[in-house]
């Protein structure tokens, strides 16, 4: 397989790219010389990520799209196409958040979180792939998934269901697109200090008042931050990673699964710390 070590001149999409994760880590590959596809479902977010980047002397376009509307996913791709054969690395980063005992979440939010998480990734990869596939160079398609793939917590049924669901599609995807030189990684970050839990979908006890508030304090105080992601991120793209989990209880996480399961079992019905 042709791994994609140099990312000079490299076209590289990003979905979510107007804060945390997806932001830094579309500065980290226009430093290191690709020419960036900054994508946001709000377009002053991808703007600002955009002019980040030129103000750093690189090349990015901004633009808005929802990951959820295949139309609308289509569309951008239909647009990108238009200016350039294929994109050399895709990466599907937007999601969104969620928390609650499944016996108070709503089929509502379950669409939701499922057709921002999973089928937003789905969407990328149907949209972009096979003109990667055709052009016949390689590349690399990044999907991030979670540490929630590894464990799921009682708190994020929802959650854990679209990330386990990402982490799968990836290891398929994975073996697929390898007869075409197009490696794909799966990307698993633990606690990030980002917004995504401002913005997430908290339903029942973890909808009340405050408690919301103390998550998110709880994620500055760890403060594990969207650039050391992002450097993972680059690395695990140059070495052709599968799965890459990034901060340490990510990596507790995977190894547990693996190597002490009745563990895992037994944890699972303990609350989160930050979450009572």
């Amino acid at each position: 397989m042709d791994k994609v070590k140099d990312f000079k001149a490299r076209e590289t999409l990003i979905t979510g790219a107007g804060s945390g994760i997806g932001r830094a880590t579309a500065l980290a590959f226009a430093q290191a010389g690709a020419r960036l596809w900054v994508v946001d479902i709000r377009l002053e977010a991808a703007r600002d990520t955009a002019a980040l980047i030129q103000a750093q002397g690189g090349v990015a376009r901004a633009l808005q799209c929802d990951v959820a509307d295949v139309d609308a996913v289509q569309a951008m791709a239909a647009q990108v196409h238009d200016e350039i054969k294929a994109l050399d690395i895709l990466m599907n980063n937007a999601g969104i958040g969620s928390g609650g005992r499944f016996l108070d979440t709503t089929i509502e939010a379950w669409r939701k979180v499922m057709d921002i998480n999973l089928m937003g990734v789905v969407h990328g990869c149907h949209a972009f792939l096979p003109a990667m596939v055709a052009r016949g160079k390689g590349g690399h398609v990044i999907n991030i998934a979670s540490a929630a793939a590894f464990v799921a917590a009682p708190e994020m049924p929802i959650y854990a269901a679209s990330k386990f669901a990402v982490q799968g599609f990836t290891e398929s995807l994975r073996g697929d697109m390898a007869a075409h030189g197009i490696g794909v990684s799966a990307i698993c970050p633990g606690i990030i200090n980002t917004g995504i839990v401002a913005s997430s979908l908290m339903q029942g006890a973890l909808g009340e008042q405050g408690r919301q508030g103390r998550v998110e304090a709880f994620y500055k105080k760890r403060n594990y931050t969207p650039e050391q992601v992002a450097a993972a991120i680059l690395r695990a793209v140059r070495r052709n990673v599968a799965v890459q989990p990034v901060s340490p209880e990510a990596w507790g996480m995977y190894y547990a699964k693996r190597l002490a399961p009745r563990l895992v079992d037994k944890l699972a019905g303990v609350q989160l710390p930050f979450l009572k």
